[in-house]
């Protein structure tokens, strides 16, 4: 009777022994699969393209960041609506890829995409422009961009685009490939004029600001310039490209794309 009565006891023992054996395993998987989806999100996280959004129209903005949201491998880090805040936060942020407009205040994209450029480590950049002419192209290529994506672009594209110049690459719309191609087999300059060619990089930018409307003491605050050496950029521009009033400065600005006639 005693045995008798010790056995379901032993066996009930048993029973529990297992039981918490068991829920310790279950446990164990559970964490184990935590652990693991952890794993995955932080490394899908590291490996994220980190974009920069550049254009002066929010709408355009919010579109693109809302299609590269979706996307599990890209994430926008920042935007502006103008070159010369791009650079600056670029310097900030380190995005991997800066997507470009190329007209915009202040600073346009080539002169931007230029600076860009120069800083260490060098984010790339993607020309996301409405431009289709060859010059716009050319030049934006020859300051250092590694892709051009047409605004009328689908979205797919634009995605391709980035991943391929995430990777190392270079993507081009085809839209405007082949013509890129047939200019650089045929040499074109990069500008339509060897005047434009012979500006500097700060005439360039002085020359954009005062297209813009901006006064020798705004573009002196811009440029961290004295209004004396705003005056004497002038002057040489007006020299360079035998200009004799700032209404042909502005036309001639204008007419090289260092800035629109919405932003003039």
């Amino acid at each position: 009777m005693s045995a008798a009565l010790r056995s379901p006891g032993r066996v009930m023992s048993s029973t529990s022994d297992s039981s918490r054996k068991s829920d310790c395993h279950d446990g164990g998987i559970v964490k184990s699969a935590v652990l693991l989806h952890l794993v995955v999100l932080i490394e899908w996280a590291c490996m994220a393209i980190r974009i920069f959004l550049a254009d002066d129209h929010g709408l355009v903005r919010a579109g693109i960041a809302l299609m590269i949201g979706q996307q599990p491998d890209m994430e926008v880090v920042g935007e502006a609506n103008n070159g010369r805040a791009t650079v600056e936060l670029a310097k900030k942020l380190s995005p991997h890829i800066v997507l470009m407009d190329i007209s915009m205040p202040d600073l346009n994209g080539i002169d931007a995409t230029l600076q860009i450029g120069a800083l260490s480590p060098a984010p790339k950049v993607i020309a996301l422009s409405g431009h289709t002419d060859r010059r716009a192209v050319v030049d934006i290529l020859r300051a250092g961009a590694c892709g051009y994506v047409l605004k009328n672009a689908p979205p797919e594209e634009l995605m391709l685009a980035i991943r391929t110049v995430g990777q190392g690459k270079v993507y081009l719309s085809p839209q405007i490939a082949g013509g890129v191609l047939d200019d650089f087999r045929r040499c074109v300059p990069a500008s339509g004029s060897p005047e434009f060619a012979s500006l500097s990089p700060r005439e360039r930018e002085v020359l954009q600001l005062m297209a813009e409307g901006k006064s020798t003491k705004q573009i002196a605050a811009v440029l961290n310039l004295s209004k004396k050496t705003v005056d004497n950029h002038r002057e040489h521009l007006m020299s360079k490209l035998k200009a004799s009033t700032l209404a042909e400065l502005i036309k001639y600005a204008i007419r090289e794309g260092l800035t629109s006639v919405d932003n003039s």
